[in-house]
């Protein structure tokens, strides 16, 4: 016997996490404007590097827009799942994103180690300023109301972390310039920022990485599950047990499960059901429920006197 029980990741929360995107879109496209502009006119490789950095934060955040709202399609034809995992692509090609570029930064500030260009230290501090207090009011914005985050929205949500901590250290370099004129601060900054890009990076693609691999979600263990369906009264023997994360919020198990010939296969299903979700939180599971097979008698072969035929029976 063979049943799925549905539950799917609500559009609601999608539809908040649009939200949240295009309110912190808005906000990152008008400071990167403004920082490419400043950046050019003082030279400072730490305020440009902030500068790509927020483009690949508005890039990200664009993307993490167009994948929540595709994801919301409905499941149809061949795309038997719906257009979920649409959001781990978006959270991979951050990650991607964010390795190239910190790996760039790294080259040019090593040159710019070896070769200092004079930089403006009042102007670095004063758009690091904005973009602390701008990039403060977006990861708010995204961190939500305390609600688990989509894998999608969390790669946006370290962009801006990231340019978080390159403003706070690009200020530290422009106060660095202006006290003590030593201008190699605006590189080191940017080698500061560079191996928080590669912080993010690797944690977007190892976890995105995950789901594509089909691993089981972090935090659940696939043993503990199966000891605690094993465990259930009534229940012989599981295996062939499956655990995956379709998408981000959206965790599957499937699994064959014997119980004991006389048990009610249909009530005990929909009691491991309940057991999955109120104690794993797994609202999509496919349980195909089998009774295992009844012992049988041990064969016993008499043997009869000679010149009579022998006799097999069952005890």
């Amino acid at each position: 016997m063979a049943s799925a029980h549905h539950h799917h990741a609500p559009g609601q929360s999608r539809a908040r996490e649009s939200g949240a995107l295009k309110l912190a879109l808005s906000l990152i496209v008008a400071v990167m404007a403004a920082e490419v502009t400043v950046g050019i006119i003082v030279s400072s490789l730490a305020l440009l590097s902030d500068a790509a950095h927020m483009v690949t934060d508005a890039g990200a955040l664009a993307l993490a827009l167009v994948a929540s709202r595709v994801a919301r399609r409905p499941a149809q034809g061949a795309l038997t799942y719906g257009l979920g995992r649409v959001e781990i692509l978006s959270a991979q090609g951050n990650g991607a994103t964010l390795l190239v570029l910190a790996l760039v930064i790294v080259y040019v500030a090593i040159r710019r180690l070896l070769s200092p260009p004079h930089v403006g230290g009042a102007a670095m501090i004063a758009v690091a300023c904005a973009g602390i207090a701008v990039n403060l009011l977006v990861a708010r914005i995204l961190a939500g109301d305390g609600q688990p985050r989509s894998l999608n929205v969390e790669g946006s949500y370290r962009h801006i972390l990231t340019d978080l901590y390159g403003f706070i250290a690009t200020g530290i370099a422009g106060a660095v310039v202006l006290a003590t004129g030593f201008e190699r601060a605006d590189a080191i900054a940017s080698l500061v920022v560079a191996a928080l890009m590669l912080k993010a990076a690797y944690g977007l693609l190892k976890e995105s990485g995950r789901v594509f691999m089909e691993a089981a979600p972090a935090g659940l263990a696939p043993d503990e599950i199966g000891r605690a369906l094993a465990a259930e009264p009534g229940v012989v023997e599981v295996h062939d047990l499956h655990v995956w994360e379709v998408t981000s919020g959206f965790p599957a198990l499937s699994a064959h499960v014997l119980v004991a010939p006389g048990e009610d296969c249909h009530e005990l299903r929909r009691r491991l059901q309940r057991m999955l979700e109120g104690r794993f939180e797994i609202g999509h599971t496919t349980l195909q429920v089998d009774h295992a097979a009844a012992e049988q008698p041990p064969l016993r072969i008499e043997v009869a006197p000679l010149g009579r035929p022998e006799r097999q029976s069952h005890s």
